[in-house]
């Protein structure tokens, strides 16, 4: 366990490291994607399938897809992306910073005392205490339950979309000849087929 929580660690710290560090966009994005696996092993290692199947489905199989393909369309210069990779460094040290600041507000350190006290004082389970049910069945009892409604309105919400785009980018062309099937269907078949004598 502490194994390959340190594996899937690592990786991820190096493959982050090198998201911002490599020259090449398609490798960034790549890398992005290491990261991304790398998370949603962890996430199954703490005992939360439903977000690591999210990571994969959402931002590798959608997100992360998308913004290699839109990289790969772009035609960036590399030299240009060079120079101005250490222009930005400052501001992201100070950014990041901050969010070690605000990470380090957040945590409680009586749960980190209560932590690394071993023995009897072990820290509780509370998944074991106040449900026995998994990750997904307990968002599937409150999604289909509780907020079926909007479950619902959202499925609408993007089958309108769906459609609307659809329509919009479907044009049909006035020059392309199209097959009409109650024309053909209407027409006869002694008007339509003649017969040729032999020579």
């Amino acid at each position: 366990m502490n194994q390959l929580f340190a594996l899937f660690s690592s990786v991820a710290l190096v493959s982050a490291c090198l998201v911002i560090q490599v020259t090449n966009p398609v490798h960034s994005v790549l890398f992005l994607i290491l990261v991304f696996f790398n998370s949603a092993g962890i996430l199954l290692l703490l005992g939360l399938e439903f977000f690591a199947m999210s990571i994969l489905i959402v931002y590798i199989g959608a997100i992360a897809v998308l913004f290699l393909f839109v990289v790969m369309m772009l035609n960036i210069k590399l030299e240009s992306f060079v120079e101005n990779k250490y222009r930005y460094l400052p501001i992201g040290a100070v950014l990041g910073g901050i969010f070690l600041f605000e990470m380090f507000c957040i945590i409680d350190p009586a749960l980190l005392q209560q932590a690394n006290l071993t023995g009897a004082s072990a820290p509780v389970n509370w998944f074991d205490v106040i449900c026995t049910a998994t990750n997904v069945e307990a968002i599937g009892l409150c999604i289909y339950t509780f907020y079926s409604g909007y479950f619902l309105m959202a499925g609408l919400i993007l089958l309108i979309a769906m459609v609307g785009a659809i329509a919009l980018t479907h044009h049909q062309q006035t020059s392309i000849k199209t097959q009409k099937i109650h024309v053909q269907n209407a027409r006869q078949y002694n008007k339509t087929v003649q017969k040729i004598g032999t020579t």
